[in-house]
Parts: C-alpha cells; sequence; structure tokens
C-alpha cells in the first residue's frame, strides 16, 4: 500500500554491532540470503520464540534495526537486496517465490540455529508474505504481527489506479536512484535507525539496483494478491495480530487509509486469537514512527 520501502548493496559477510551475527542461507535453488541474528536481551528466555522479520517491497534488513533487541531476532534480505545477491533473470520474484525463500530461511535456521518456534513479523508487502510461508508450515509458527500490512481484503488494491500508482512510483524511484536524491527523501527513516544501520541503509537502500528488485517484485502485484483471495493462506488457528498506522503517509490519503485500516481489522478477525490495534502517531513506516508500540505489540507474542 506504500510506495517505496528500500535495502541494496554489498556482498561481504560483515556482523553489525546492532544486529549481531552474520551468516548466509542457502535457497532451494542455490541462491544465498545474508541475514543477521541478534540473541536478544541479556537472560532473556532461549525458549522464547526467534522473532523474524520481514520487510516491504524492496526493503532490506536494516530497516527493522530499531526493533532488534525485543527478543531473539533474525532480520534479512530478500534475493537483490541488501547484501543477498540478485536473483538470476528469469527467476520469479513474485509473492509465492519470496515466501518459498523465507521458509528456506527458516528450514536453515531449524538447522544451524537459533531453532524455531518463530513469530513472524511482516510489514507492508511482508505482511502477505509471512502469511504464504506460515500456511506453508505452521507447526513451527508461533504466531504473526502484521504491520500495516497489503491485505487482498481491500478492494482499491484491484483499482486501475493502483496499477497506474505503482507504475508511477517505479519510474520515479529509478529517476531517484539515478540522479542520486533517493537517500535524501528518505532521510527522516534513516535518522532513527543506530548509526551502523543507517550507514547500510545509505550505502545499500537507495541505488538503481535495488529498484531493479523493486521491479521484479512488483511484476504482478494484483495477480499475487487474487490469488491469496481465490485460495487464503490457512494459518491453522495461529495468533495473528494486525497493527494499522493511524496517520496518513505519502500515497495514503485519508481515505486510502481508512480502507486499509478495515481490511486489517477483517485480517485480525479471521483468526480465533486475533487482535487488532492502531497506533495512533504511526504513519505508514510505523517499524520507525512507533518503534516501541511495535515493540510492546511483538513482545506479546514473544512469550
Amino acid at each position: 500500500m506504500a510506495p517505496a520501502e528500500h535495502g541494496t548493496g554489498r556482498d561481504a559477510v560483515a556482523p553489525a554491532p546492532s544486529q549481531s551475527e552474520a551468516g548466509r542461507a542457502r535457497t532451494r535453488d542455490g541462491r544465498e540470503l545474508y541475514y543477521q541474528w541478534l540473541p536478544g536481551p541479556a537472560g532473556a528466555d532461549r525458549a522464547r520464540p526467534t522473532v523474524v522479520f520481514e520487510g516491504g517491497l524492496a526493503a532490506g534488513r536494516s530497516s527493522w534495526a530499531v526493533l532488534a533487541d525485543v527478543a531473539p531476532t533474525v532480520v534479512y534480505d530478500r534475493s537483490g537486496l541488501g547484501r543477498s545477491p540478485a536473483a538470476p533473470a528469469g527467476a520469479s520474484r513474485r509473492l509465492h517465490a519470496l515466501a518459498e525463500d523465507l521458509g528456506d530461511l527458516l528450514d536453515h535456521l531449524e538447522r544451524v540455529g537459533p531453532g524455531g518456534p518463530f513469530l513472524l513479523v511482516g510489514h507492508s508487502w511482508g505482511g502477505p508474505l509471512v502469511r504464504l510461508a506460515a500456511a506453508a508450515q505452521p507447526a513451527r509458527v508461533a504466531g504473526l504481527v502484521l504491520v500495516d500490512p497489503t491485505d487482498e481484503s481491500c478492494e482499491l488494491l484491484f483499482q486501475p489506479a493502483m496499477r497506474r500508482a505503482e507504475r508511477i512510483g517505479q519510474v520515479v524511484t529509478v529517476a531517484l536512484a539515478r540522479l542520486g536524491p533517493l537517500g535524501r527523501a528518505y532521510r527522516s527513516l534513516t535518522a532513527t535507525l543506530p548509526p551502523d544501520a543507517a550507514a547500510d541503509m545509505r550505502a545499500e537502500g537507495y541505488t538503481v539496483a535495488m529498484t531493479r528488485t523493486r521491479g521484479r517484485e512488483l511484476e504482478d502485484a494484483a495477480g499475487d494478491l487474487r490469488a491469496l483471495l481465490e485460495n487464503p493462506p490457512g494459518l491453522a488457528g495461529l495468533p495473528v495480530t494486525v497493527v494499522s498506522a493511524g496517520r496518513v503517509s505519502p500515497g495514503m490519503p485519508k481515505s486510502v487509509r481508512e480502507r486499509a485500516t478495515a481490511s486489517h481489522a477483517y485480517r485480525a478477525r479471521q483468526s480465533p486469537h486475533g487482535r487488532h490495534v492502531v497506533l495512533p502517531e504511526a504513519d505508514h513506516m510505523v517499524l520507525t514512527t512507533s518503534a516501541e508500540e511495535l515493540a510492546e505489540e511483538i513482545r506479546r507474542l514473544a512469550v
């Protein structure tokens, strides 16, 4: 439902202090996904779920840095973002393929640690993505936190105006990345991050390479959402918390905001353990504009 969210660049494995140990997980077709693991607060119960964060459209790991210490956490870069090499030209980057990659990451974490169960937290486009990954193997998932998610129950997502907005947004994002000012447009986001994550975001998050990945992830967003409508992911009664922003954002005026929030309330009602929370001071980038309130919602399920 938002304009651009980001991440793309270096290929080296280098731990970041705010996000601790680094590693690479191999996908079923041989690609590598860069991830970082933080054990959590000192004295944290090792039996608690591992929180795995999934970013929005073209958003890499660094955008989650302000939430990295809420519990044992894992952040990662999808293919073509941050320090994960791009997928081959013919490889799908549509929603089902991204969910399979997340499943491969969870397989890797179960083998080498930290193991499950996993609490999956997905922002924006990451919301339907984590629902698909959870439905594939719900037994290893402790719950879901959907952060201002894109949701197929919002009819606005299927209107021609949305496709036009996607095309225009992609053209503008590519142009700003090529000319250089894309990072300046997101200074308020970068300013909220720890210094190491902010440096990574500036180096990786506003590149032309990122815009290519963004375009691939948008290849058929309407088709991906229609597939969810026709075949809803079964979550086997998992707890689901849906967090809505209370304020408007660029690309989300009041009328859109209201319908998005209504779709979030609907999604929460589909779970027998559903919870819908509106954070009045948050805009679409809830993870930075209301980080502490979001952290509390994550902690509710990470027990």
